[in-house]
This record gives C-alpha cells, structure tokens and sequence, in this order.
C-alpha cells in the first residue's frame, strides 16, 4: 500500500466502514465505566503477535473509554461517522501503523487522541483457531506502540486500582480481593474456602434455606427479589431435573462489580454455585459470562477445573454423594441477555429474547425444566450466611435492606471503583468514601442504577442507599451504579446515548419496545436540536405518552425501564425547561 494513500481521507473512510456492522453492534467493555466499544477491526500485524501469541497473527483492537471521556467527542471531526455516535479512537491509527509500520502522522494524530482522552482502555484479540483475548485498560501511546512492537501489558494491571478497599478484613466480598493468588486453590483453603460447601453438606438443602431466609437477602441484580423464596420455590418442584444459572452477563452501562468478584474470588463463586445448586436439587449450573470479559471467562474455567480436579465439582462432591456440576457459557455481546429468560434461549441456542411469564423460571425455565438465577453478587454472600448464620447476616444494613452492597463508582469521583459498603450508608458518605468530586466542584446530578435506572439531584445527596429509601424517594438502587456528573457535564448529551443505547439494545420482540425506544430518541434529537414538533412540552408529553407504553406493554425489563432515567431527567432535574417537571 503506497504512503500517499495512509494520508487520503478516502482511506480513513474505508477503514472505518468496512467494520460498520461491528461498530454498530459494540457493546460495553470491560473497562472501569462500562464505556461503549467505539470501534474495531482485524488487521494483519507484519510484526508478529505480542509476546505469547501467535506470530503474523491477526489483531483487533477495539477501543473503548473507562471514565467520563468516552463521552466527550474527540478530533478530527472529519472522521465521524454513523451519525456522529461512534468516533474515531487510536484503532484507526494503529490499523494504519500495524499496515506499513507508524508514520509520523499516524503516530501524532494518535498522541493528540490519546491526549484528548487520556482514560481509553481496549479488548485486544488475536484470530486463530484459539483466539486469545487480553484487556488492556488505561491505554496510552506508548502502550500502544509497546503493542505493535510485540510487548504486551500485564492482563490485569490496572484492574487492582478498581478495588479501593481491596484486602479490607472487616468485609464480607472484597477481603479476599488482592490478599490471594486468584489462581491458587491452595491459598482459597488457607483463606477459609470451601469450609462453607462442608458445613452446607452437613446442614442439608432445607436447613440452608432457612437460613438463606432468614438472612433476608435478596437478588443484587437489581429486582431485589427475596432469594430464600426463589430457592424453595425450585427445591418444592417434582420435575426433575433441576438448574442453577448464575447470571454473570453484566451488561448494565456503568457496572463493573461482578467482573472484579469473577476475575479476583473466582473459587467462591464455584463454591457459592456449588452450595446453591445443592439447597435447590440442581446437579448441573451454568455460568454465563460476557464475551467482553476474557480474564473473567479464564479465571472461572480454571477455577471450575480446579475444583473439579478436587473432587469439590462432580459426581461426589466432597465424598457426600451429591452430584453438581458447573459449565460456562459465554454470551455474545447482547444487554437483553442478562434478562433472565432470555438467558435460556441464548444456553439453548436460541435468539436472546425474554419469554412471556407464566410460566416462572421456577417452574419451567431453562430447557422447560425448573430454574433457579442467580447474580453474581447474590451467590458471593452465600458462604457467609451458611458460616455465619442468618440471623448474623440479617444484623448487618438498615432494616429490610441486610448485609452489604457493592456498588460501582465512576464519572465525576476522584477514586471510581467498587465499593462494599453496608445497606444504610448515605449517597453522600459513599461518594466521600471514593475521594468525593475532584477540584470540589458542584455535582450536578447522579445516576444511580445505570442507564435502567434514574437520576438524583446534586441537592439529593443525603438519599439513604437501601431499598426502602430509594422506593419512597422514587429512584432505585439497580445493580449498583453510582455515576457522578459535576457541573461540567452535558446531561442532555447523557439522556440522548442513553436513549440511542436502548434503541440498539431492544430485540425487538415486542413492538411497544421495538417501536417506543425509536419514537423515544427521535423526540430527543429534535428537542435537543430545536427542531420540535410543536413545543417543547408538546414533545415532553409525547415522550410520556411513549414511556408510559413502554412500561405497560413491554415483555421485559428492557422495555419496561427505558424511560426511566429520561423521565427523571425531565421531572427531577427540570432538564428541558423549569416547566417540563411541573407536568401531571
């Protein structure tokens, strides 16, 4: 390829469309915010692959963003494209660099777009008959160029600064969390591993129930269902055979907690499986797990091997007789999939599209048989409330709300990360927990819940975070998003990739969905754009109109919760006007 053609915008313009499907369908990374994949290719790398991977392998570099910038559009503005929702990011540069070797150019517009958004993180990948996934987060320039030279980061390195509290012996999930070798069956024992699944084989399916039960737990996924009912009402079932899932398909913009517990607890996540499946009559578990999560899937297949090397996994678990097996499915990249039914059709092979419910996933779930779903998070409290007991599970929190929450930081904090704080804590004392706003500048808003969720005032802070509080207060916890924005942020820039995010996301099966999150987005754009249908308000209450479809008609969460945050915006936040909160 001649050296002119690296510098004709012709080619920057093939070499971003000829990907359109893929950019089109990115979804979140790996990254600390649960940014959107901006962009990717294969490209074949002269060089040879990094260390450890194949040579003249093919590599695709997917860019993402892990903080507030992915947000934010970067330059040259020549080169967006798709409507100005996806931008161009280092990958383009880097495809060019891994063609012909990096010209000066390509090397300097890479430096500026590295300096205009210094937090971008990437999903490295390289083709084969085994294809090798790494995450590389906080991506520099000069990371970048150690890439193509062959020299690739640690897998994890920055992974351990997302845990802020990471080895605190005062807590229940994360005290594990940098204190031991993730990889080490060994050292899960010494650290009191699998002393639980001992006691639970003591105790019995019922007895474990009882006290699941009387903990008060419930699902952290972001229902909030009572996870003691959930696991009689599959025990009670004469259908056999039964099935545990454990929903590790963290897909909510923003949520990163599950990846931290799956990549740096793996073992307990086995063992809280393994208990699981034993209280319910299930003797074989699937784990589904983002595609996005390569470190993740390794972990928790070596941990699986392991335990099942053990004999903690199969036919007899730890000599008692009882039978449970664990097997990993990784999903495909899709947020309807982490809703619970459609993760059935996607185990089974099916298109990822929720089922209409009666029937419950207890009575007939997963290849119509009985089922219990579970999230990641809910599962990890499981060893400690069969140690421990109910009863001194259900001491921890604030009244209905028990134990603890993990709650995922990002945006406009000086420490974004998961944090493990116990139900009670105030909005307030969490976001000081992770270094409060930078520069002390006003908080304009905060997301809690994700793009599922609803916004709070900056004037809000002393909100109580437990499920009590936020259903008076009419906001939700959700899977634990915490999003900061201060007074620089464009919110109405935030509603509008939350409205398109929708859009991308629904599958479509229902067409008050299919239709409602397109209808929704339009009449954004032409608020946004002064180019409205009558008034503002006229459109505002069009939107209600449409969201209050949405929520009544919607097979699915999905649908049910797309409005959510745009409503909040419009009534909490006044965004489109001090009027536009006033209406009915």
């Amino acid at each position: 390829m001649h050296d002119s053609l690296l510098r004709d915008v012709a080619f920057w313009r093939f070499l971003l469309n000829i990907d359109r499907e893929f950019a089109k369908n990115a979804r979140e990374d790996g990254c600390s915010c649960g940014g959107h994949l901006h962009a990717g290719n294969y490209f074949r790398n002269p060089r040879g692959g990094p260390d450890g991977l194949p040579k003249e392998c093919c590599l695709r570099l997917s860019l993402c963003c892990d903080r507030e910038g992915c947000r934010k559009r970067l330059t040259p503005p020549s080169v967006r494209f798709l409507g100005a929702k996806v931008y161009l990011l280092p990958v383009i540069f880097l495809a060019a660099a891994m063609r012909q070797g990096p010209s000066p150019r390509a090397m300097h517009e890479l430096s500026a777009l590295f300096s205009a958004d210094p937090t971008v993180g990437a999903l490295l990948t390289a083709a084969g008959p085994e294809p090798v996934e790494r995450q590389i987060g906080h991506l520099t320039a000069t990371i970048a160029r150690s890439i193509l030279d062959g020299v690739l980061p640690a897998q994890d390195a920055a992974a351990d600064a997302l845990v802020p509290q990471r080895g605190d012996p005062s807590l229940r999930l994360l005290r594990r969390v940098g204190t031991i070798d993730p990889t080490s069956l060994a050292d899960y024992r010494a650290s009191n591993g699998y002393a639980a699944l001992a006691r639970a084989l003591e105790m019995g399916g019922e007895a474990v129930i009882r006290e699941v039960d009387e903990s008060g737990l419930v699902g952290r996924g972001g229902a909030a269902f009572p996870t003691g009912r959930k696991w009689r009402a599959v025990r009670s079932q004469a259908a056999e055979p039964h099935y545990l899932v454990c929903n590790a398909d963290e897909s909510e913009p923003g949520t990163f907690k599950d990846r931290m517990l799956l990549t740096h607890d793996p073992f307990a996540i086995v063992e809280a499986m393994t208990i699981a499946g034993i209280a319910t009559g299930c003797e074989k578990g699937f784990l589904y797990v983002r595609a996005e999560y390569p470190l993740a899937n390794e972990r928790m297949q070596h941990a699986i091997d392991s335990a099942r090397t053990a004999g903690l996994l199969g036919p007899d678990v730890l000599g008692s007789g009882t039978a449970f097996d664990i097997e990993i499915r990784r999903g495909g990249g899709a947020y309807i999939c982490g809703e619970e039914t459609a993760i059935f059709n996607s185990i089974e092979g099916y298109r990822g599209e929720p089922r209409n419910k009666p029937p419950f996933p207890a009575q007939a779930g997963l290849f119509g048989k009985p089922t219990v779903v579970n999230n990641v998070e809910t599962l990890a409290n499981i060893p400690a409330i069969v140690l421990e007991g109910g009863a001194a599970f259900a001491r921890g929190g604030n009244g209905q709300s028990t134990g603890t929450r993990l709650f995922c930081l990002s945006g406009a904090v000086r420490n974004p990360g998961v944090y493990e704080i116990p139900f009670g804590t105030t909005l307030r004392g969490l976001i000081s927990l992770a270094g409060g706003v930078p520069d002390d500048r006003p908080l304009q808003a905060v997301l809690l819940g994700g793009a599922a969720g609803t916004f709070v005032r900056g004037d809000e802070l002393d909100l109580v975070l437990s499920h009590e509080a936020v259903r008076e207060a009419g906001t939700t916890l959700g899977s634990g998003v915490v999003l900061a924005f201060d007074d620089r942020a464009d919110l109405r820039d935030v509603v509008l990739r939350i409205a398109a995010f929708f859009r991308d996301e629904s599958c479509g099966q229902c067409v008050p969905c299919r239709v409602g999150t397109v209808r929704q987005e339009e009449a954004l754009h032409r608020i946004s754009s002064g180019r409205t249908i009558g008034t503002v308000l006229d459109e505002l209450a069009l939107l209600d109109e449409v969201g209050a479809s949405m929520k009544d008609g919607s097979i699915c969460g999905l649908g049910q919760t797309a409005y959510s945050a745009i409503e909040s915006a419009v009534r909490r936040l006044h965004l489109y006007g001090p009027s536009s909160g006033a209406r009915a």
